[in-house]
């Protein structure tokens, strides 16, 4: 079994305990909430048409944009409540979560339930008030056991559902099976992946296989059959759980320290060299990774996370909402100063290295067509064809490249980091959003063109130390200007690069050595 292999399946009884129990957490949150909605749709039409109306809606928002969403609004509630109570309510991980992919679950639960009571024929309801129940006993004992297998089929669309919606929870903290699929799809660790959606899947069809028979069960009156599916769940349970147990270190006193990353293998691979670093001096740690930009930066400022790198011109734009591009000493003194004024948020060091963005092309083709400067290929624009990273054509340097040069492209289309690079060298595009600290520039030939009018902002390095932990910047100071570009690219590279890939935990202790 190869590293990568060890590395997925290490990262497994976690990852699936987390995803268990968040699906788990979010069905049981949305039965709860659906349950009193389908009594009181009983023969009320319009109440009934109005909430599954609703549910309707909610589940046209693209889970992820939901899990988007709850971030900021829960970080805002948390403000809210810091200043008025003392207390914050936590708008990292679990709880958007939970949230997002219970109203997602809405839906299936809310139609099986009003389906299945409206399934009873009215002869039997005539049958049971002509016998002398009460309301309470026809429902007990006449709608409810009628009913059950329509509302078990609905329970088994929202279960499924809601474990294949929970992989995207990764995007706001949660741990779950997404954080393999993320990453792995990210650094092209295809042990990671497969891991990942194997995992997710089996998790999802026994679920499924379970409640399909205590819904056969209850349909056909076989009580046994019933019984064996709440069986299989419990089964499920106890095994991830019991391996859950098994295989989880001793746990530490007090909290860890939280290192964050986002969602590109430089990112991945500091993580693992801020976290070895702290392991070195006896601390607890765990990594969040997967974090997008605005959300780690806020999760830090919340205390969600300990310390994490950005970059000073991303920073300049999320952090400080500047628009126009400072020289690169400005920018830098301008950071130190402010974050800790406006967020808490400390520039612990500025690592050494520029992670600058950059448009790119093939060598040869750059030299084919004359293009050396972003000026040059503005004029050639309209015929080429530009891949971006999923975020930059929302980001202010975007609209600077645009404002400076006049950039307008025959094509863009937006990919991961990874892909994005496989368009170019596939031939599906002409140029890319490249990042100067990318280890494939000297691999693949690129060619980075030319800023000749300066409208892109410099990209600093620069370690990030949140509220809650002010001493993680005296105890990460030896990292401050002892990381060289060249040394980022080929720790970048070995995890990149088709043959012979390694881990970021590999490429950390690769480059920690590089440093020491």
């Amino acid at each position: 079994m190869t590293e990568h292999w060890q590395r997925a399946i290490a990262m497994l009884p976690d990852r699936l305990a987390a995803h268990l129990g968040v699906s788990a957490a979010a069905l049981a949150l949305a039965i709860v909430v659906a349950a009193p909605l389908v009594l009181l749709m009983v023969g009320r039409p319009r109440l009934r048409g109005g909430v599954l109306a609703v549910a309707a809606v909610i589940q046209t928002v693209p889970a992820l944009a939901l899990l988007a969403l709850f971030y900021p609004l829960l970080l805002a509630v948390g403000q809210l409540t810091q200043r008025l109570a003392g207390f914050g309510v936590p708008a990292l991980g679990l709880l958007p979560s939970l949230l997002a992919l219970a109203l997602y679950a809405l839906l299936p639960l809310l139609r099986g339930g009003a389906d299945g009571l409206a399934s009873v024929p009215p002869e039997t309801l005539d049958a049971a008030d002509g016998m002398g129940m009460t309301r309470r006993q026809r429902l007990l004992q006449v709608e409810l056991p009628l009913a059950a297998p329509i509302v078990m089929g609905g329970l088994r669309v929202a279960a499924v559902w809601t474990i294949g919606a929970a992989t995207l929870a990764t995007t706001v903290g949660q741990k779950s099976l997404g954080d393999l699929i993320f990453a792995g799809l990210q650094i092209e660790d295809w042990a990671l992946v497969m891991t990942g959606c194997l995992a997710s899947a089996a998790l999802a069809i026994i679920t499924d296989m379970a409640l399909w028979r205590a819904e056969t069960g209850l349909g056909e009156r076989r009580w046994g059959k019933a019984l064996l599916g709440l069986a299989m769940l419990v089964a499920l349970v106890a095994g991830v759980v019991g391996w859950y147990t098994a295989t989880r270190p001793p746990a530490a006193a007090g909290r860890p320290i939280v290192v964050g990353a986002k969602s590109f293998a430089e990112q991945y691979i500091l993580a693992e060299l801020i976290a070895d670093r702290l392991r070195a001096q006896g601390l607890s740690v765990t990594i969040r990774s997967g974090l997008g930009s605005a959300v780690a930066f806020r999760a830090l400022a919340a205390g969600d996370i300990d310390v994490y790198v950005d970059y000073s011109g991303t920073l300049w734009d999320n952090a400080l909402d500047r628009q126009t591009p400072a020289p690169r000493a400005v920018m830098l003194a301008t950071l130190r100063r402010e974050l800790p004024r406006r967020h808490g948020v400390r520039v612990a060091a500025s690592l050494g290295f520029e992670n600058a963005y950059a448009l790119a092309m093939p060598r040869a083709e750059a030299e084919r067509l004359g293009i050396v400067s972003l000026a040059d290929l503005a004029v050639r624009a309209p015929n080429l064809r530009l891949a971006t990273d999923t975020e930059f054509q929302s980001r202010a340097e975007w609209a600077a490249l645009q404002a400076g040069y006049g950039l307008r492209f025959r094509r863009m289309t937006a990919y991961t980091p990874t892909l994005m690079v496989r368009a170019l060298t596939g031939g599906d595009a002409d140029v890319i959003t490249a990042f100067s600290s990318d280890g494939r520039i000297a691999a693949d030939d690129l060619q980075l063109l030319t800023d000749p009018r300066g409208a892109l902002p410099a990209y600093d390095a620069l370690l990030l130390v949140g509220p809650r932990r002010p001493d993680l910047a005296q105890r990460l100071a030896g990292l401050d200007g002892r990381i060289k570009v060249e040394a980022m690219r080929e720790a970048n590279w070995q995890v990149d690069r088709d043959r012979d890939k390694r881990t970021p935990g590999q490429a950390a202790a690769w480059l920690a050595k590089r440093i020491n």
